[in-house]
C-alpha cells in the first residue's frame, strides 16, 4: 500500500489524506487504484456512515495528476499514461457512484484531478485559501475527470467559461458556481470532522458551521459569461467577446488567444456533448478523447513549454482556429472499440 495515500477511521468516519504535501498531493495510479480499493471496502461497510478526502500540508488539497510523468511517458510512448487515466477515470466514477456521503475537504491549490476526486462527491467544503481552476486547455488538454458532466451542469454558461478559459476562482465563487457547497473557514477544519464522527448526517452538522460566501466575481460579470459563451463555436465566442467593450471580455479574449486552438475546439464540443450525457458516457467520451490527446501534438508541446522548458511560449499546431478542422475534432469522438474505458 502506497504511503502517498492515508486510510484512518474517526467513529463513524471514513478519512482519506493525499499526503504527498511537497508535489502539491498530485495523483499517481497507485494513489487512485488504492483510494478505489478503500471505497469499495468502506461502501460494504455499515460501520462507516461518511467519508471524508482531504489534502496534506498547507498549499494543496490536489494540483491534479503528475504531468510531468505523463509528459515523459507519453512521449516515450509508453502504456503508462493512458494507464494512468484509465485508472483515474475509474475512481472518478466510484466517488461519482458512492452510496454514502463523501465529503471533501478543499484548500489552496484544487486543480484537474483534484477535481475529479472532490467535484463528484455529495459536499465539497471550501475555506478561504483555495484556489480552483480545470487549466488543461493552456497545454494542450481538455478539462477532463468528470469536467464533461460536472461543468455544463454550473450556472448558465460558467462552466463553458471556465472550460475554455481555465479561470482560478476563488471560494466565494467556488460556492456561487456549484464546485463547492459550503463555506467553512479553515480554522473550523478539525472541529468539523469531529462533529461528524458521530455519525450525524453531514447537512445538519453543516448547517451550523457553513457561513455566508458573499462577492462572487462570477454573479458580477454572470450577463457578460452567459452572453458570449453560450455560443455554439469557439469563434462565435471571441467574435461576441469582442462586440463586448469591457475590461472583462477584453481580459478572457486575451487568455483565449493563448490556449491550444485544438484544445478549445475539441474542449467546447465536449461540454455541449456533455450536458446531455449521463456520467458514466461523459468518463468514456473523455477516455476517447485524452486517449488522441497523447496521441498527438499540443499536449507535448503545451507541457514543454510550462512546465519542461518554462519559456511559456507554446507553439501550437495548428496554430489557429481556422487551422483545427471539424474533421480533425471529430476524431476525438470516434468509440475506440475494444480499448474503450471499463467502468465496472
Amino acid at each position: 500500500m502506497t504511503e502517498d495515500v492515508l486510510f484512518a477511521r474517526r467513529g463513524t468516519l471514513g478519512l482519506i489524506t493525499l499526503n504527498r504535501p511537497k508535489a502539491l498531493n498530485a495523483l499517481s495510479q497507485d494513489m487512485c487504484a488504492a483510494i478505489r480499493m478503500q471505497l469499495g471496502e468502506w461502501a460494504r461497510e455499515d460501520a462507516i456512515k461518511t467519508v471524508i478526502i482531504r489534502g496534506a500540508g498547507d498549499r494543496a488539497f490536489c494540483a491534479g495528476g503528475d504531468i510531468r510523468m505523463l509528459y515523459d511517458a507519453g512521449r516515450a510512448r509508453s502504456t503508462e499514461a493512458l494507464d494512468f487515466y484509465r485508472s483515474e477515470y475509474r475512481l472518478n466514477a466510484v466517488i461519482k457512484h458512492f452510496p454514502k456521503p463523501y465529503i471533501a475537504l478543499l484548500h489552496g491549490i484544487v486543480m484537474g484531478g483534484g477535481v475529479g476526486v472532490s467535484v463528484h462527491g455529495s459536499h465539497r467544503i471550501v475555506n478561504e485559501t483555495v484556489t480552483f481552476a480545470m487549466p488543461e486547455t493552456g497545454i494542450g488538454l481538455f478539462p477532463d475527470v468528470g469536467g464533461s458532466y460536472f461543468l455544463p451542469r454550473c450556472p448558465g454558461e460558467i462552466g463553458m467559461y471556465l472550460a475554455l478559459t481555465g479561470e482560478r476562482l476563488k471560494f466565494a465563487d467556488c460556492v456561487y458556481a456549484g464546485v463547492g457547497t459550503h463555506f467553512v473557514p479553515a480554522a473550523a477544519s478539525e472541529e468539523l470532522i469531529s462533529a461528524l464522527e458521530s455519525g450525524t448526517e453531514p447537512d445538519l452538522v453543516l448547517h451550523s458551521f457553513a457561513q455566508p460566501a458573499r462577492d462572487a466575481s462570477l454573479e458580477k460579470y454572470r450577463s457578460n459569461i452567459d452572453g458570449a459563451f453560450s455560443r455554439d463555436s469557439v469563434e462565435a465566442i471571441v467574435r461576441a467577446l469582442e462586440d463586448d467593450d469591457s475590461e472583462w471580455a477584453r481580459a478572457a479574449t486575451s487568455t483565449l488567444g493563448k490556449k491550444s486552438p485544438t484544445s478549445l475546439k475539441i474542449t467546447c464540443r465536449q461540454m455541449r456533448e456533455g450536458r446531455h450525457l449521463s456520467f458514466d458516457d461523459c468518463m468514456r467520451m473523455e477516455f476517447r478523447m485524452v486517449d488522441r490527446v497523447m496521441a498527438g501534438h499540443d499536449f507535448y508541446e503545451g507541457v514543454r513549454a510550462a512546465i519542461v522548458e518554462k519559456d511559456n511560449a507554446p507553439k501550437w499546431q495548428p496554430p489557429t482556429l481556422a487551422e483545427v478542422s471539424n474533421a480533425e475534432v471529430n476524431s476525438y469522438f470516434t468509440p475506440l472499440g475494444e480499448a474503450e474505458l471499463a467502468l465496472d
